[in-house]
């Protein structure tokens, strides 16, 4: 059986062997573990669903938060403003 050692010895022999052997074992370990695979992916999809919910609400009401600080430092600073600088005195009229 020189033949087929040397055929062994070849990687590319080798490759094809392999590549062969993963085309008829990938089919049944699919079909085999897809009723365990199925549920687990249903769940992480599931719950990375959750979290993505949970997250964008957080982002919303720290949005709000951040709009109201912003519009509660805006009347501050025009109430400074007009404390400082009353407008244009009117002078007294003479007749």
């Amino acid at each position: 059986m020189p033949q087929l050692d040397n055929m062994f010895d070849n990687k590319v022999a080798a490759g094809v062997l392999i590549g062969v052997g993963l085309a008829l074992l990938v089919p049944v370990a699919v079909v085999t573990l897809a009723p365990v695979v199925r549920p687990l992916a249903r769940s992480a999809l599931r719950a990375g669903a959750m979290a993505y919910e949970k997250a964008r609400e957080g982002v919303a009401e720290f949005g709000e938060m951040a709009e109201d600080i912003v519009a509660e430092v805006q009347d501050e600073l025009r109430g400074e403003r007009e404390m400082e600088d009353p407008g244009p005195e009117e002078e007294p009229e003479t007749a």
